[in-house]
């Protein structure tokens, strides 16, 4: 039979019980990731850090995003894009392989289609939530292109 001490020892540990289920409830449902300004934010650096990795010369930013792009459910996603020049003489294929291999150096990113014969390549990074297009539509031209998934608006 419990004494008086084990009852208060009792009841001190039901009320900590009936209180941690439900926050440690709550934090399951609760989305702990970036929301999409601040995937977009990540996207954007990780573009220009590419291109300053290559030594890309006259960087163009040809899609300036900041904006939320609705996919419903108050959700949204950021995209931004630039273009540089490498060496004149550097063929698409080169210059995509450069821009896979530089980015190593700048964030952690797979491959989830190789591209190939002067295609793009597509990237993700699972942990920041963007996507990379890696791609050279002509002799010395770097074009990246990206986009976050469909994240929080806040």
């Amino acid at each position: 039979m419990l004494g008086l001490s084990g009852l208060v020892r009792l009841r001190g540990l039901l009320v900590v019980v009936a209180v941690a289920i439900p926050l440690a409830l709550t934090g399951c449902d609760s989305d702990d990731g970036p929301t999409a300004a601040q995937a977009g934010q990540t996207l954007k650096n990780h573009i220009l850090q590419l291109l300053k990795e290559r030594d890309a010369r006259d960087v163009t930013i040809t899609d300036p995003g900041g904006q939320n792009i609705p996919c419903g459910d108050g959700k949204a996603k950021q995209t931004f894009a630039a273009t540089g020049r490498g060496f004149p003489q550097t063929e698409p294929d080169d210059q995509i392989g450069a821009l896979v291999g530089a980015l190593k150096r700048v964030a952690q990113y797979e491959i989830v289609d190789p591209g190939g014969s002067g295609k793009p390549v597509r990237m993700r990074n699972t942990t920041t939530r963007t996507s990379l297009v890696l791609g050279s539509p002509a002799n010395g031209l770097y074009s990246v292109s990206g986009e976050t998934q469909c994240l929080m608006a806040v």
